[in-house]
């Protein structure tokens, strides 16, 4: 990947949403998207005023991040997420 994220940015690689259970097939248009994903990448932080702002995420984690967030852009035929810290809601161990 190219791309390199600024500020509190970060970069995700949505995960696959599983099949359903009980073997009902849903078309991939009537699924919700997973809100689940892995760290590519990871900005540098921010300054607010005054203030130094950390990444608490690294790359590889595992991370959930809010439904409607970031935006989707594509890089040699996979879909990234960007968005901003605050829009991951937590990291899964």
């Amino acid at each position: 990947m190219k791309l390199i994220p600024l500020f509190d940015r970060v970069i995700l690689l949505p995960k696959k949403k599983e099949e359903t259970k009980g073997g009902i097939l849903i078309p991939s248009v009537a699924q919700d998207k997973s809100q689940i994903a892995t760290v590519v990448a990871v900005g540098d932080g921010q300054t607010a005023e005054g203030k130094e702002i950390n990444m608490k995420v690294k790359k590889g984690d595992d991370v959930l991040y809010a439904k409607y967030s970031g935006v989707e852009i594509e890089d040699e035929g996979k879909t990234y997420v960007i968005v901003r810290q605050a829009d991951i809601l937590a990291i899964i161990k």
